[in-house]
């Protein structure tokens, strides 16, 4: 009675086996490696596809596509705002980058080669800064710097400035505050750059007579070219793409660039011109591509500048003698610039029944209040639940299936290189981009997905796949290959292998990338902006919104509500890092 069944099961099985065997014959590739690929090229493609279309159609009412034209391109082209902003655009990365580059090799030549005191705890200031929202971050300097803010009251104080105070909404200060925002990264990637610098070198020079800062100036920094121009155009390219900074302080300002240019084009203008905001995401892609190509071509060929030989290495840090206490002084002015005075003012706000400035008076009439209102039901907690359900989502699906493509793009398994490519074509996405294509994927399905929480996690699992698989790929990288042939030789198969052996050995590595995806994932809003409805919507969106409807104290203790749980969460990162070892770039 029972053969049957076992014999259709066995059947079965042998018609899967050889159906996998023609497809390794056919493709050159296996199953698994196959329906990986499949994957990616659904998650990855049809958005792309869409934004194009989208660039070459004029749309319906209802936003259907209609007829064909070149016309959204031809009115970029001939379009002088086009211009201005692709200027503005320019002008706003490369000073952002500017002044990350300098902030962050600062700090990291300050930490990584000289024995100043206090120097191992910016670690933990970088990577807590990564849990600030940039909307948070934003609105916080535009606190610190405009008109009411404290910073102009000083001026006023002492140089009786009046109304000609600083004027934040201007590209000096999109620049100022979007290179302060990106100075915690320069640090944590320059600083492997300084920590891989010969010491014999500046040791040579010093002996010969040559000062501190000369030495820094004429060889460590001399020595570090290659990874900063690397890293100013990294952070070029990740300004250049940025949308939190221009649309708070260069919109009211009148100062446009690419991405809130797509933004007005389909949340402000009536009716939405999709074609328009199409046009200027593919320009947008486009450059972002040939910036990435770049960064690429110039990261291979820092091998000219390697200093680390063999015997010859010494990884020894300067003495600085007194005036290592004028650099520990140096990163306490740049921890309050960072983060203590930003957040600072929020905690500040966050206690106001409204917002006047900070005033003697103000501390008199502190409430908590605004913090009663954000715990209670109603859109405030559900946009945290939203928050953390985007973030865990998206970290629970980047994690493993970026670890499974990294195992089996570094054993070599065929075709599996292609799961490497494919994973990382993301990064030529900017977020914004990203949101408009898959807004326009979402339009089109058959599927209701438009306005849910699930849009926004599917869109976001694909912009972070390449920062999984980076993770990932280096820890993968540290396994021996004998572990799994030795797994094999017990009489393990592959699948329990990779789950046996692998996994567990990877799990740091998997850990710190699944910490690091949800940072990021919740604190951007580029791509919930576009996608969000009534019910999903998440904290940076509430914080956005909050802000356009000139609610700030409710939306500071928002903020520092959520800046305190994410503080939690990236001190676990640091310190899991700090425990396996693993390297913060």
């Amino acid at each position: 009675m029972t053969a049957g069944p076992h014999k259709a099961e066995s059947t079965y099985g042998a018609a899967m086996a050889a159906a996998g065997r023609s497809l390794w014959r056919k493709f050159g590739i296996s199953p698994v490696v196959g329906a990986l690929i499949l994957v990616l090229v659904i998650l990855i493609f049809p958005p792309l596809i869409f934004l194009v279309k989208t660039s070459l159609y004029t749309t319906t009412f209802t936003g259907a596509f209609d007829k064909f034209t070149f016309g959204f391109y031809g009115e970029l082209v001939n379009d002088p705002l086009f211009i201005t902003s692709l200027r503005n655009t320019a002008v706003y990365a490369m000073g952002s980058a500017t002044v990350a580059i300098l902030l962050g090799a600062l700090q990291a030549w300050i930490v990584e080669r000289t024995n100043t005191p206090l120097r191992k705890y910016v670690f933990l200031v970088a990577i807590i800064s990564l849990g600030i929202p940039s909307v948070l971050y934003t609105i916080s300097f535009l606190l610190l710097l405009g008109k009411t803010g404290p910073v102009n009251q000083l001026l006023d104080f002492f140089f009786a400035t009046g109304r000609d105070g600083i004027n934040v909404y201007s590209m000096w200060g999109m620049i100022v505050i979007e290179g302060i925002d990106f100075a915690p990264l320069a640090f944590l990637l320059l600083s492997s750059v300084f920590r891989s610098t010969d010491a014999s070198f500046e040791e040579a020079a010093m002996m010969s007579g040559a000062g501190v800062l000369r030495t820094f100036r004429k060889v460590t920094m001399k020595l570090a070219l290659p990874g900063i121009y690397a890293l100013l155009i990294l952070i070029f390219i990740r300004a250049f793409e940025s949308f939190e900074t221009p649309a708070f302080v260069g919109r009211p300002g009148g100062i446009y660039v690419l991405t809130t240019n797509i933004f007005e084009n389909i949340q402000v203008d009536e009716p939405p011109n999709f074609g328009q905001a199409g046009a200027f995401a593919i320009a947008l892609l486009a450059i972002v591509w040939v910036l990435l190509y770049w960064y690429n071509q110039l990261s291979r060929r820092a091998e000219r500048f390697q200093t680390i030989t063999g015997k010859g290495y010494r990884p020894r840090v300067m003495d600085l003698g007194p005036w290592r206490y004028v650099t520990a002084g140096v990163l306490v002015v740049l921890f309050f610039v960072i983060i203590g005075f930003p957040l600072g003012i929020v905690l500040y706000a966050s206690f106001q029944p409204f917002y006047e400035g900070v005033t003697l008076s103000g501390f008199s009439t502190m409430t908590l209040e605004n913090y009663y209102q954000v715990f209670k039901p109603g859109s405030f907690r559900d946009a945290i639940v939203n928050t953390v359900i985007l973030g865990v989502s998206t970290a629970s699906v980047v994690g493993p299936f970026t670890l499974l493509c990294a195992w089996l793009a570094v054993r070599r398994y065929r075709g599996a290189w292609l799961l490497d490519q494919l994973a990382t074509l993301p990064l030529v996405f900017p977020s914004i981009v990203m949101s408009v294509a898959f807004l326009q994927v979402f339009l089109e399905s058959p599927i209701p997905l438009y306005g849910t929480l699930l849009s926004i996690i599917i869109a976001s699992s694909v912009r972070y796949l390449p920062y999984g698989m980076r993770y990932s790929y280096a820890g993968v990288l540290q396994i021996h290959k004998e572990l799994e042939e030795a797994a094999a030789l017990a009489g393990a198969t592959q699948p329990k292998t990779f789950l046996r052996v692998v996994a567990p050995l990877v799990a740091p590595a998997l850990m710190t990338c699944w910490i690091f995806v949800f940072l990021v994932s919740t604190k951007a809003v580029s791509i919930p902006i576009l996608l969000s409805g009534p019910d999903s919507q998440v904290i940076a969106v509430t914080m956005f919104d909050l802000w356009e409807n000139g609610q700030t104290v409710e939306l500071a203790a928002v903020g520092i509500s959520w800046a305190v749980f994410m503080t939690v969460l990236s001190t676990l990162f640091y310190i899991l890092a700090r425990k396996y070892g693993l390297k913060f770039e």
